[in-house]
């Protein structure tokens, strides 16, 4: 069978000028805070719909870990005697910013803290209490509420003095190839955001929605939740909640989505 040349040539150069005018179109979409130079919010990629859901509290599925947070930030709990409340007061005050700032490093504890591990270190030293397993309603609630206090605050994580060391481990691992299939992270959301994989839309990997009302999951699940699936998704043996692998590739990731607003809970596929 003769090929016809010209032809598949007009084929292959009308597909790309359609790519350029979507990718064209795309980039001059104005997301508002949603957008700060070139990274972009998770919210940016999903669809309508479930944007809508976000931005709506009263649709938004997240908000009841939120409310649930908020009953047990009052609720007495330990031996001591205590609430969060009891040493913090009104959340809406005393945990304003703590989702755009964190995770932080400790001085005492010589260790980065993320929102989880503060929460635990709350709970045993100051309130006498059992600590919350890692994706437990109580510990998912504590933190939905908590970053919710944050809400629309651009991330602001510092990764200067103690903390520039966690830095580069969290960035060595961002880049880090693993797994049988042999890939890191930077390979999905940042050569190929924008990208289908398996019928999604491939993000930048933002983490300024999390603890995130996932569809997939039907319920909200924290960040090293996410990090635990993507390394299991190249086929990589995960690092357990609360590691120090996984708070440092968390300081590295949360400095990448610097400037873009907390938008616990978000909505994500």
């Amino acid at each position: 069978m003769k090929t016809n040349w010209n032809r598949i040539t007009l084929i292959a150069a009308a597909c790309a000028v359609c790519v350029g005018v979507f990718a064209t179109s795309a980039n001059a979409t104005d997301w508002g805070p949603y957008q700060v130079d070139d990274r972009r919010s998770g919210y940016t990629y999903m669809t309508d719909e479930s944007r809508a859901m976000q931005v709506d509290s009263f649709q938004n599925p997240g908000m009841i870990w939120v409310e649930q947070g908020a009953d047990l930030w009052n609720e007495t709990n330990g031996k001591a005697g205590k609430s969060c409340a009891s040493c913090h007061g009104d959340a809406t005050e005393s945990m304003k910013g703590v989702a755009a700032r964190y995770p932080v490093y400790d001085e005492k504890a010589k260790k980065l803290q993320n929102v989880e591990t503060r929460i635990n270190t709350c709970l045993e030293k100051n309130m006498q209490a059992e600590p919350y397993k890692w994706e437990s309603k109580e510990m998912l609630s504590m933190t939905t509420f908590i970053n919710n206090q944050s809400l629309g605050m651009p991330v602001d994580v510092k990764i200067d003095g103690a903390a520039a060391e966690w830095y580069e481990k969290g960035k060595a691992f961002y880049y880090e190839r693993r797994g049988q299939l042999d890939m890191a992270c930077k390979h999905c959301h940042e050569d190929n955001a924008g990208g289908i994989i398996r019928a999604n839309t491939l993000s930048q990997g933002q983490a300024n929605g999390f603890p995130t009302y996932r569809l997939k999951w039907q319920k909200v699940g924290s960040l090293h939740r996410r990090f635990r699936g993507c390394n299991k998704q190249v086929r990589s043996a995960p690092f357990g909640n609360g590691s120090d692998e996984y708070l440092a590739l968390e300081l590295y990731v949360k400095w990448r989505g610097r400037g873009l607003p907390v938008e616990t809970p978000a909505v994500r596929n």
